[in-house]
């Protein structure tokens, strides 16, 4: 192809942050019309690359070529003009606004002066229609789905005419169904002439979409490849340097005394709702125990009231032979508890404190971290860069922000933090949602290790294979309750899903039954035939 075939091309793209190096000799061309894929692990540089290209930050070194020309983008303003617009992961809508409003800020049409409110609402609802953005322009954004605010953020950078749109993870808070709308959206975008960067870890959604992927590990690009061409697994052994493996190793488990035990336990939502209902579980050592179930089936408030932090209305929990119900969240964990939360930011970091401040969040007011109420920052200082290095947190040193880490490492220091403590149990919540297939096998790997370790470990997910994967047993909740606890070498994923909608095990598998009867009957008569 000639230079003019690309609308970007960016060629030899350095970002330095003091020594460290977020992009290094980075090269990655873009064709009209196509779903290019940026694919790497959390960390890898990708976000960086794009905030440069859209620009949020100035490149260190190298070249930016849009349509043939070299740029300079100082600021999103000048990548607007050239027609250049991200939709970021973190949404950047005021939520106070309307849908309208929050679309037309900083770009709003006037006449004679004055705020043209028809002329914004028409060229809005033409942009809805064209492409099939679904949005009420008249709702207020904090009043509108997760789904529908990502529309509101395309229309956005659609409405200053970007030609070249960057999709910065873009499905990592959206339902299974909102992910198929996004694709649908995203082919119709590039069938009426736009681009489209997308930067994803999620190798299946690549599959799915994307025309070509350019790899980057550890800010440097590896290669460039046709996504037809290429396999999951050849995708995946290029993003983390190394065969990776999908399937986790273990042995079988030997399950020894229970750990934690819940009896009849009560707990109510934020509206007052009973959202568990009298639930019962044991979880023992040696064992990993599976929370499957679809959101919003009280898994959430049962988490939430073994690490005491919501109040339980009634019934037991007992941490090794000891009552933990609505005990203070500290006591709780000195009685044997570590908990890997479901919102990282919101309850397993403090993001605006150093890595090396959270890392030492459980135990820096006992010793050697602490002497008679004083700090001691040197013992801080190597227990945390011990961990750093033990649990490969990739980071420029131990004193930049967690906010500043990326997904994969800020969990990671979560894990060395709760796991350095040897707790009795680890609690698991959703570990591995937003992150990559190498951070996914890491995490994998180290909750079945505390469970050989003879630990109990008490995993939720809403990730049906990680789920099946890497639980001993599995106990499915529904409105509230266990309505089954099965064997996964045993159950499959669609008798899974069956239990999750609330049938019993018996009419689950009944009910597969006769679909594949259904399905044999209809190939013989079509043989017949």
């Amino acid at each position: 192809m000639t230079g003019t075939d690309y609308v970007i091309e960016m060629s030899g793209i350095t970002k330095q942050f003091g020594e460290f190096k977020a992009n290094d000799n980075i090269n990655l061309k873009l064709k009209k019309g196509e779903i290019h894929a940026l694919l790497g692990e959390n960390g890898a540089g990708k976000s960086t690359l794009m905030n440069i290209l859209s620009g949020l930050l100035e490149p260190t070194s190298g070249e930016i070529k849009i349509n043939g020309e070299a740029v300079k983008i100082s600021s999103p303003s000048v990548a607007n003009k050239l027609g250049i617009g991200m939709v970021h992961q973190h949404f950047m809508l005021v939520k106070k606004f309307t849908v309208t409003e929050n679309i037309i800020l900083g770009s709003e049409p006037n006449r004679l002066g004055f705020l043209d409110k028809l002329a914004a609402k028409k060229m809005i609802n033409e942009l809805s229609g064209k492409y099939g953005l679904s949005v009420d322009p008249t709702a207020v954004v904090e009043d509108i789905s997760v789904g529908m605010e990502q529309r509101v953020e395309i229309i956005k950078t659609l409405y200053r005419g970007a030609d070249i749109l960057i999709f910065d993870e873009p499905t990592a808070v959206l339902t299974p169904q909102e992910i198929d709308e996004l694709i649908d959206i995203m082919r119709e975008l590039v069938k009426e002439g736009k681009s489209i960067i997308l930067i994803t870890h999620k190798l299946d959604e690549i599959k799915q979409v994307a025309d070509r992927c350019t790899v980057i590990r550890r800010g440097q690009s590896i290669d460039t490849v046709d996504v037809k061409k290429t396999s999951q697994q050849e995708l995946a052994d290029m993003m983390v340097g190394r065969s990776v493996s999908f399937k986790t190793k273990k042995i079988k488990a030997a399950p020894q005394e229970v750990v934690l035990e819940i009896k009849d336990l009560v707990v109510k939502e934020s509206r007052g709702l009973e959202a568990v209902k009298g639930l019962s579980l044991d979880v023992r050592a040696g064992e990993v125990v599976g929370i499957a179930g679809i959101d919003g089936n009280g898994q959430s408030e049962l988490i939430q009231a073994i690490t005491g932090l919501t109040k339980v209305e009634s019934g037991s929990i007992t941490l090794e032979g000891k009552a933990v119900q609505n005990l203070p969240p500290r006591k709780i964990t000195e009685t044997g508890l570590g908990h890997i939360p479901e919102d990282r930011h919101k309850y397993g970091l403090i993001l605006p404190m150093s890595l090396e401040e959270n890392i030492a969040l459980q135990t820096y007011y006992q010793k050697p971290l602490s002497n008679h109420g004083f700090l001691n920052h040197r013992a801080i200082n190597q227990y945390a860069t011990k961990l750093i290095e033990e649990f490969d947190v990739r980071t420029p040193n131990e004193f930049v922000p967690a906010s500043a880490l990326s997904g994969g490492n800020q969990q990671k220091a979560i894990i060395a933090r709760e796991l350095e403590r040897n707790p009795s149990l680890l609690i698991a919540a959703q570990p591995t949602r937003g992150l990559d297939v190498g951070a996914i096998e890491y995490i994998h790997k180290r909750l079945i290790e505390q469970r050989d370790k003879k630990k109990a470990v008490l995993l939720m997910s809403f990730e049906l294979d990680e789920i099946l994967n890497v639980s001993d047993r599995i106990a499915v909740m529904y409105e509230g309750n266990i309505v089954a606890i099965v064997d996964p070498e045993t159950t499959t994923r669609e008798e899974l899903g069956l239990l999750m909608a609330g049938s019993s095990l018996e009419k689950a598998q009944a009910a597969l039954a006769a679909e594949n009867n259904e399905r044999s009957v209809g190939e013989e008569n079509h043989f017949e035939s």
